[in-house]
Order: structure tokens, then sequence, then C-alpha cells
């Protein structure tokens, strides 16, 4: 059978990596650029309105 001691040492250990897990998520999420970089190049390559329809609404806002 497994003691309280080693209980708690487990639940001390598994938090611990779970928290240490967390914040290194978050790091690396913040700090990604491949995300930013991939939506420039998409919005470069197709836009997002077809052109007749970007000029329709250019027009109706003058």
């Amino acid at each position: 059978m497994i003691s309280d001691d080693d209980l708690y040492r487990l639940a001390i250990f598994l938090g611990s990596v779970a928290m240490l897990l967390i914040v290194l998520y978050h790091f690396f999420e913040v700090n990604s650029q491949e995300d930013s970089a991939l939506a420039q190049k998409d919005s470069r390559a197709t836009p997002s309105q077809p052109a007749a329809a970007a000029a329709k609404q250019a027009s109706a806002t003058k």
C-alpha cells in the first residue's frame, strides 16, 4: 500500500510538472512567429474579397 508521505510527494511532483508544462506552453505560444508569418503570406497570396466586390464597396463608400 502507498503511504501518505508517498502520496504527498507524488502530488507535489505532479503539480510541479503540470505548472512547468503550462508555463512552457505559454512561453512557446507567445514567442511563436510561424503563425503570424503564415497569415501574412496567405493575406498577400489571395485577396480577402473578390475584385468586383471590393470595387463595388469602394464606390459605395464615396
